[in-house]
């Protein structure tokens, strides 16, 4: 009885996984082809590796997360935009009044194409932050842990709105 359900329970496994109707992202896409532009850094504050870093880390959640080829023209699905936003604030304070924890924020505006359906075009800002210890500098691993973590979230964030309209 039991060999039977698990043997069951492969084929219907087996089925659902070879007719492609579940995706783990949630992702239906139709188009083959994607164009990720180059995101300048307009914010007030630069730092001087943002743009190009994130313009990677985008293409790469794409590449990782479909089947979608990155073309440099004419893609069927087109971002562009641009960081809009990089603050460091302070978030919390020690009973000396100064601060325990910065925040750095990025914003990034969005704007996306869909050449097959017009309906889904949007321009949104996503954001994201990393907060950190006061006596902490925002430089080497430091930094790059706050970007990992603020780019993870932000291009899954444009992922979902783009092409698993979550």
């Amino acid at each position: 009885m039991i060999a039977k359900r698990y043997i069951l329970l492969t084929i219907i496994a087996l089925t659902l996984a070879s007719c492609g109707i579940y995706s783990f992202t949630g992702a239906k896409i139709d188009a083959k082809t994607i164009q990720i532009n180059y995101f300048p850094n307009n914010a007030a504050l630069v730092e001087p590796s943002l743009s190009q870093k994130f313009t990677i880390a985008l293409q790469d959640l794409f590449l990782q997360q479909s089947n979608l080829t990155l073309v440099k023209s004419d893609g069927e699905l087109q971002f562009e935009g641009e960081i809009t936003d990089y603050t460091i604030l302070p978030t919390a304070s020690t009973a000396e009044q100064t601060a325990a924890l910065n925040r750095l924020t990025i914003k990034v505006k969005v704007h996306f194409y869909n050449m097959l359906n017009e309906e889904d075009d949007f321009e949104k800002s996503f954001s994201h932050f990393y907060d950190y210890g006061a006596n902490e500098q925002l430089v080497g691993n430091t930094l790059d842990d706050a970007f990992d973590e603020i780019f993870e979230r932000i291009t899954q964030d444009i992922f979902n709105a783009s092409v698993a309209k979550w």
